[in-house]
């Protein structure tokens, strides 16, 4: 077998064995497509599922996300991590009501040009929406082609990058297959993200293994090749929670760049002390000092020391204001937070 009979396999595929009861799959038009995506950088489908889901309800069309409040979006993002994806996402909203109609461009490099897009994203939407013989090239989609290419070289180089986006071309579908475009691309991320895996593949699911090099030298999971590692900090913060005996809590709003961008947060200090002199010294004693708990993120490890404090509603910390528990759920709260507050949340 040739590789000409890969887009016909992979399509094949799709239709008997794919995924096609994903939430975003019920219209393949561009906001659905693009806030899936969006949703899906780095982040699982069974997690991603409950909040497309209310993000469809909440914002039907994308001229009601462009509408809405920053602080309404973070809060419906709450929990789903990456929350410069939010904000960026309420930035293209806004640029595709504001410049373009309330539509989505159809062209692969126009839609770049949109806060947020970048070059897998857009082929997504213009080969799953508009048919367009062009290549995605997600986490999945990468370890599906480099394994059957078996391609050596060092994706953490622009070069090898290159190289295999050009390799990719040359396998979209041809002739009577472009017509199903939209199956080969959704069948691409399909296989990755349920036969291909990164290091169990289940290559005797696969449909395409009798063409996959990286399977013929019994070596799938040397690929692909990426020698780029995340620099990985840690950092300490003491999280010092006021509440009221109504159960209020005092939390101001973040800086719009940095960790927890535009999140609101009680107040947070680098060392146990700081919080300490930020609390009258009669009220030390009755300062309850959680344990602590590490919170992973993408290039840091956030060290975080939870101490609780009842206070009368009539005391102030700075910056801030005090919010009832009804509140909470509108509010846009890191995940660690809306723990720390409360399960339901």
């Amino acid at each position: 077998m040739s590789l000409h009979r890969f887009a016909p396999l992979i399509i094949e595929w799709q239709r008997r064995h794919g995924r096609h009861d994903l939430p975003w799959q019920k219209s393949l038009t561009p906001y659905p497509v693009w806030l899936s995506e969006i949703m899906l950088q780095q982040t699982q489908v069974s997690t991603v599922k409950a909040y497309f889901e209310r993000f469809i309800q909440r914002f039907p069309a994308v001229q009601d996300l462009a509408q809405a409040e920053l602080d309404e979006v973070m809060g419906l993002w709450s929990g789903l991590g990456y929350y410069s994806r939010a904000r960026m996402l309420h930035r293209c909203a806004q640029m595709v009501v504001q410049e373009n109609g309330g539509v989505f461009p159809q062209d692969v490099a126009a839609l770049q040009k949109l806060p947020g897009i970048g070059p897998s994203t857009a082929a997504a939407i213009a080969s799953l929406c508009f048919g367009q013989a062009v290549s995605i090239m997600d986490g999945n989609v990468r370890r599906v082609l480099t394994r059957l290419l078996a391609f050596g070289e060092d994706l953490a180089t622009s070069a090898a990058q290159k190289n295999l986006n050009r390799l990719a071309h040359d396998l979209l579908p041809t002739g009577v297959w472009v017509q199903s475009m939209h199956q080969y691309t959704q069948g691409l991320m399909d296989l990755g993200a349920t036969v291909c895996h990164t290091r169990q593949p289940q290559c005797g699911q696969c449909p395409v293994k009798d063409l996959c090099q990286a399977h013929a030298k019994g070596l799938p999971t040397n690929y692909p090749v990426n020698t780029r590692k995340l620099l990985r900090r840690a950092q300490s913060w003491w999280l010092l929670i006021p509440t009221t005996a109504q159960g209020a809590v005092w939390l101001r709003k973040r800086p719009a760049s940095g960790i927890w961008a535009s999140l609101y947060v009680p107040p947070i200090y680098d060392s146990h002390q700081q919080a300490l002199q930020a609390v009258p010294t009669v009220w030390h004693a009755r300062m309850q000092v959680q344990t602590p708990f590490v919170h992973v993120l993408t290039h840091r490890d956030l060290h975080l020391h939870p101490l609780h404090l009842r206070v009368p509603a009539t005391s102030t910390w700075g910056e801030g204001q005090w919010w009832a528990p009804a509140d909470w759920p509108e509010l846009g709260l890191p995940a660690p937070l809306r723990r720390l507050l409360g399960p339901g949340l």
